[in-house]
């Protein structure tokens, strides 16, 4: 089946569940894209049992998550990120406790919090062995919520395109998604809002906000915090979150 042909198929389902969101999402199947809660990659997974632990994780995330204010949108799910974590912006290293500003419990609450990547693996460096995959854009992102005072379980965190795009032999990397690729991402946002109904959507950069626009998705937008970009990105979230603060 075509990645159209998929996208068509994908618009026909009305999602319900949660759970149901997520086998929608374990069904998605594409060259140089992995799909973080079906895939299973024997160098740097730590097992066949990672896309279940990503797919746990997820669930439990969407379910503290169902009254839910503000949905912000990046454009592609990232290697640091939730290709190990199962969750848009979202690090290894912030669930497995050993980051610096961000508590696991501002994730999944109490949880059973487990690792999926493989400490063994040559491809990973020494600090992500010891410590797990650490993602820049989570930090920023889990730092600014934190900031502002907003609980973690009213922001939900997604990608246009919600699976990771890598180049070519090399899984650990991030691509740009193509035309096609958002084609199909942007019917899953729209299963997620659906599913989570009355969320503000925040595009995080330009290119996010231009994609949205495109597909009709009406959205607010602050700065990617990538590049030099952080102390916008933090000043434009607080001015968002205060703007917001009595519209609840």
């Amino acid at each position: 089946m075509c990645i159209r042909d998929r996208c068509k198929t994908l618009m026909a389902v009305t999602v319900v569940t949660a759970e149901e969101f997520i086998e929608k999402l374990q069904q998605y199947s594409s060259p140089q894209v992995f799909n973080p809660w079906a895939d299973y990659d024997t160098e740097c997974d730590i097992g066949p049992q990672a896309p279940v632990i990503r797919a746990a994780n997820f669930l439990r995330y969407l379910k503290l998550r169902q009254n839910a204010h503000f949905l912000f949108i990046a454009e592609g799910l990232g290697y640091q990120g939730g290709h190990f974590s199962g969750m848009a912006m979202t690090s290894e290293r912030i669930l497995l406790g050993n980051h610096p500003d961000v508590e696991p419990q501002a994730v999944l609450g109490e949880w059973d919090y487990r690792r999926t990547s493989n400490p063994d693996s040559p491809r990973l460096n020494r600090t992500q062995k010891l410590y797990g995959f650490n993602e820049p854009t989570a930090t920023v992102m889990w730092n600014a919520i934190a900031r502002h005072g907003l609980s973690p379980y009213d922001t939900v965190l997604w990608n246009i395109f919600p699976f990771h795009p890598y180049k070519d032999g090399n899984i650990l990397s991030n691509r740009t998604p193509t035309g096609e690729e958002l084609d199909v991402g942007i019917e899953y946002a729209r299963l997620l809002m659906q599913l989570i109904p009355g969320m503000k959507v925040v595009a995080i950069g330009r290119k996010s906000q231009q994609t949205l626009g495109k597909y009709g998705v009406a959205c607010e937008c602050v700065p990617h915090p990538s590049m030099g970009g952080a102390n916008a990105f933090k000043k434009a979230v607080a001015e968002l979150f205060a703007a917001q603060g009595g519209e609840k």
